[in-house]
């Protein structure tokens, strides 16, 4: 079994922004508070302390046993909700789009990765509570990203419409794509175990808010998750003041503006707009737009003056939705938590906002990169020790591999740099010799120079594409174990649903990826199932 540790850094699959994060790099220490290490997590807690409105405790709690009123929930989530209450306790939190059939796999591990951390926080940190929090995006309205997900390598599309926050969508209708995705499942006792869970997930709930809740409560009651789903009038009572501040001077426009600035050398991940919150009703969710002393709800004839948006704002919070650059600080003014867990493009955008936070005296909380898995089966395992493979290798781009294990396996070399460097030491005393003539004599030396190097580059290719031919049968079964574990040239957790792996490994999958994965250590976890 391949041994070697893959870093996120090394990984190949991380943004430079990311890297050079991970690396602690100076010149963006000032986009963050503290970075995740167990050591640091003392100072966050003071700080959040200090800086969080108790009285948001009350209303997180009622809401949450509201919000579970109609679900069985296991005896740790209920202690886990009644701890909130409680100015020890703190959460840590990830969150996640509302995924038909929780989507990726990486939704999962972002899970997982929370309680894990909440475990090894309760350790160093006996007289603190830590809950672990993931958020419900039923918000959000980009229905095209979530209404599908992939099992053994085919799509699986939920056809209907949605113009409204997802979380209010209907779930009529799923039970002909139930049809179609349970004959591919198979009969097996984990294959009848998914789909009891679909079926109680998503055709015995009205909504797709209550369908998540119920899957991943169904997945994690017993470690104690918490979920949250934030569309809801009590929580953004509390947001109010915040969402006031966006309207009248649209602060977070020119914070986030400033960040990016020192960020030009990155790709920027989200960009503001001058107005980052949305108009939400159950079909609708639209940008606030300014213009002309008004308030307009775009692509409608709604309008108000900044008294009646204020009004409205006041009398009914639950029609204003933070977008990508607000959410995190509506989640943080509502929630004790200390640590967003979230893939590199979440931990991207986030490192725009710590300015933001700041200007509106919001304690910023960690940042830290949620496990990345890639799952392999002990068949796969052992192809890749049998073709004398490292992981590194697998993690390569496929044509770097394919090069990479050419060079290997070939009796002779097949670079020819003893013959380049041959031949510029001949040039060089040619081109002695041409010092001693005239110019038209160096500046044919020079051009037989370029032309024999080139030469020799296309000698260098096509002995290296005779040797691919000739290794043809053992570079397709290393190309055909890269693209099992990489689908469509792609980290397996992006693209593969867990079904795949539950009718495998049942009831154990979840367990053993609890038992794997380390959130401080930010290496690539492969486990072999």
């Amino acid at each position: 079994m391949p041994t070697d540790c893959i870093s996120y850094q090394t990984s190949g699959y991380f943004s430079k922004l990311m890297q050079d994060y991970l690396d602690q790099k100076s010149e963006l220490k000032p986009l963050y508070n503290h970075f995740p290490t167990l050591e640091n997590f003392e100072k966050q807690i003071a700080e959040k302390q200090s800086n969080f409105d108790s009285a948001n405790r009350i209303t997180l709690v009622d809401t949450l046993k509201k919000q579970y009123a109609n679900i069985e929930i296991s005896d740790s989530t209920k202690q886990h909700i009644e701890l909130l209450a409680l100015e020890n306790t703190f959460t840590i939190t990830t969150g996640h789009q509302l995924n038909l059939f929780s989507g990726p796999l990486y939704f999962l591990y972002k899970i997982i990765s929370t309680i894990n951390l909440t475990k090894e926080l309760k350790s160093k940190y006996p007289s603190y509570n830590f809950v672990p929090i993931y958020w419900m995006a039923t918000e959000d309205h980009d229905f095209e990203e979530i209404n599908y997900f992939n099992f053994r390598g085919k799509k699986f599309r939920w056809n209907t419409e949605s113009t409204g926050p997802v979380g209010r969508l209907s779930t009529k209708g799923l039970e002909e794509f139930f049809e179609i995705y349970s004959k591919e499942l198979g009969s097996s006792t984990n294959a009848n175990t998914l789909k009891k869970l679909f079926e109680d997930s998503y055709l015995k709930h009205d909504n797709l808010a209550d369908a998540t809740r119920f899957l991943a409560n169904s997945l994690f009651a017993s470690y104690g998750l918490v979920i949250i789903d934030a569309d809801d009038a009590d929580l953004k009572r509390a947001f109010v003041p915040f969402a006031k501040e966006e309207l009248e001077n649209q602060t977070s426009y020119k914070a986030v503006q400033e960040t990016i600035k020192k960020l030009d050398e990155y790709s920027v991940q989200v960009n503001p707009r001058e107005i980052n919150l949305f108009y939400i009703e159950d079909k609708l969710r639209e940008r606030i737009i300014f213009e002309n002393d008004k308030y307009y709800v775009n692509h409608t004839k709604i309008s108000f003056s900044k008294e009646q948006i204020f009004n409205e704002l006041e009398n009914h919070p639950e029609k204003f939705s933070p977008n990508v650059i607000m959410r995190p600080l509506y989640q943080e003014i509502i929630l004790p938590n200390l640590c967003y867990i979230g893939g590199g493009g979440e931990i991207a955008y986030w490192l725009e906002l710590k300015a933001f936070f700041d200007a509106v005296n919001i304690t910023f909380p960690m940042l830290l990169v949620r496990n990345s898995v890639l799952l392999a089966t002990e068949k796969q395992t052992k192809k890749a020790d049998n073709l004398d493979l490292s992981w590194k290798d697998l993690f390569s781009k496929p044509e770097n591999l394919v090069n990479s294990v050419t060079h290997k396996l070939s009796p002779f070399p097949i670079d020819l740099t003893t013959q380049k460097e041959a031949l510029e030491n001949q040039f060089k005393y040619l081109f002695e010799l041409a010092e001693q003539t005239d110019k038209s004599f160096s500046g044919a030396v020079k051009a037989q120079e370029v032309k024999q190097k080139k030469g020799l580059e296309n000698l260098e290719k096509r002995l290296l594409k005779a040797q691919k031919r000739k290794l043809q049968d053992q570079l397709q079964r290393i190309t055909d174990l890269q693209c099992e574990l990489f689908p469509n040239q792609s980290l397996q957790e992006r693209q593969a649903n867990f079904s795949e792996f539950y009718l495998e490994k049942g009831e154990q999958l979840v367990p053993l990826l609890l038992q794997k994965l380390k959130p401080l250590e930010m290496n690539f976890n492969i486990i072999t199932i």
